[in-house]
């Protein structure tokens, strides 16, 4: 509290030129006014004003300083203004990218819901699998799953989510169920083109190994993959976020869950600014409480 008058005092006295100004519209005396300046001044260990007695006049430092504490008074005014209002308006242009089948099945709907919660609000979704270049693209916020690499942007963690192993009942019915990874030579393995391996732990809370597959079925698509798997033609692992409503309906069933890795995060990831944008932190607000939720992944949603 004492820090943020010690600000105003500084903005007021700046914008005002003289202390009594600053003071009259703080209600406080003029003496009052220049000790939360000495005690600003002292904790930062810089001369901000140079005051005699007919004016006040910035050090290079002191304008500076100045233009941020204006932002930080402006945003102050205006959360405490919109909040007084009842609610947060936002407004403007959204960018978002997101994966292309995650984002046509979870981030899409959010989209959706966000612009009837804030009708101000246009938003562009762009759905792809490649990783854009935020700052040359002109995105305000992606949606990404797994560990964040690029220490150039900021992120905020939404929550998580878990690949589990599938097969349709029938599959498991003609062909058994695997009881360890190391019987999945045994079975018709779907598999992602070029993909590494399936990561399932060597023992129940093992090491994460990734386990080299085989099947006669492989393709470049993992919505293909996931149709393959409902239709029977073998094993798919599979993404929580495509496969929780068939487990929940029967239509597929999960194996080997006492192997699978550990979750990984979904992020939201932004140009690293000073000021998010309030349409920006609203968004991902709610994403975060919509893919926080475990609830939302055990439905299926």
């Amino acid at each position: 509290m004492d820090h943020l008058k010690q600000i105003h005092a500084f903005v007021n006295s700046a914008t005002r030129g003289s202390l009594s100004a600053a003071a009259q519209l703080e209600t406080v005396t003029p003496a009052i006014i220049g000790r939360r300046l000495d005690a600003l001044e002292a904790r930062l260990g810089v001369k901000l004003l140079l005051r005699t007695t007919r004016k006040l006049s910035l050090t290079f430092e002191g304008q500076a300083f100045l233009e941020d504490c204006q932002r930080i008074v402006n945003d102050l005014a205006n959360a405490e203004a919109a909040v007084s209002l009842g609610a947060l308006r936002a407004s403007g242009h959204l960018k978002v990218s997101a994966p292309a089948g995650f984002g046509r099945r979870h981030v899409a709907p959010q989209v959706a819901t966000f612009m009837q919660s804030h009708p101000d609000v246009s938003v562009r979704l762009d759905l792809t699998d490649r990783v854009v270049d935020l700052l040359n693209e002109g995105v305000d916020c992606a949606v990404r799953i797994g560990e964040m690499a690029d220490s150039s942007l900021a992120s905020s963690k939404l929550g998580e989510m878990c690949r589990v192993v599938v097969a349709s009942p029938a599959y498991l019915v003609d062909h058994g169920i695997p009881r360890t990874p190391l019987e999945l030579s045994a079975h018709n393995c779907l598999a992602l083109d070029q993909q590494r391996g399936w990561a399932l732990r060597d023992l129940p809370g093992g090491e994460v190994v990734q386990r080299k597959v085989a099947g006669t079925f492989e393709c470049n698509d993992g919505a293909v993959l996931h149709e393959w798997a409902l239709a029977g033609k073998g094993l798919a692992w599979r993404s929580m976020w495509e496969v929780g409503d068939d487990l929940r309906g029967g239509r597929l069933l999960s194996v080997l869950d006492a192997y699978s890795a550990p979750p990984v995060g979904i992020y939201a990831v932004f140009p690293q600014r000073r000021h998010l944008s309030l349409r920006v932190r609203l968004f991902i607000d709610q994403l975060k409480t919509t893919f926080g939720d475990p609830g939302y992944w055990r439905l299926g949603s």
